[in-house]
């Protein structure tokens, strides 16, 4: 988990322009006589464990029941908002242009391998169906499905709700995400559909009535839509 800080890491002060940072002794700088952990883009770190994440997802399930996914996904939202401000300013002041003057997809590998070195799992961006309003995010090694295990079901609302979040305020339109295949169903890694709302409704339905991922694709690549 990361927080804004005015502390600075060192290693950046060194070397402003270096970009292969992502090195777990270059991205990190611990300082145990404060007690803080200093990324590369200044941003104050939180180590937490497995505990923890099985804490607030099952906390969160006795006290609201099945609302926590919809808590989960709006946190992740909200994250994902602020965070796309915060990449936003570090990126300029690195690369020395702006988030509009890049290539798209060095751009999202920029914003995402951060969150790859501080334990998010890596992704991978399906851009094919962007034409068409929509795309697919694959997650490798999801934080919370690794540690929930398999359980039947998606759980992975908070990267939904990052995801969502984020490309809205990337596109400046807004957009929603929903899991469409997760770690914690038996799967080897989680899939996530990003879209319009009238797409997240139509994969949410397809879902409930058995569909797996696959199908979806196909249904959304076809064209199909809900009457």
């Amino acid at each position: 988990m990361t927080t804004a800080t005015k502390i600075q890491n060192t290693l950046k002060l060194q070397h402003p322009k270096k970009h292969n940072h992502y090195g777990f002794r270059d991205f990190f700088q611990f300082d145990p006589d404060r007690g803080t952990i200093v990324d590369w883009n200044d941003g104050r770190n939180l180590l937490t464990s497995e505990d923890f994440i099985i804490g607030l997802v099952e906390g969160l399930e006795e006290e609201v029941g099945d609302a926590s996914a919809a808590i989960m996904y709006t946190i992740g939202c909200d994250w994902g908002l602020k965070d796309a401000d915060f990449f936003a300013i570090w990126f300029e002041k690195e690369f020395e242009r702006s988030v509009r003057q890049t290539n798209l997809m060095f751009l999202l590998e920029t914003w995402w391998w951060p969150f790859t070195s501080q334990g998010w799992g890596r992704w991978e961006v399906d851009m094919g169906d962007r034409k068409q309003g929509f795309m697919f995010i694959n997650l490798f090694d999801s934080a919370v499905a690794r540690t929930l295990g398999d359980v039947g079901k998606p759980v992975c609302y908070l990267y939904a709700g990052l995801f969502a979040g984020f490309f809205t305020e990337l596109v400046k339109k807004r957009l929603s995400c929903i899991e469409i295949q997760c770690y914690s169903m038996g799967e080897t890694y989680c899939k996530f559909l990003l879209g319009g709302q009238d797409r997240i409704d139509a994969a949410a339905f397809w879902l409930n009535e058995g569909a797996t991922a696959g199908d979806i694709e196909k249904r959304l690549r076809s064209g199909e839509r809900l009457l």
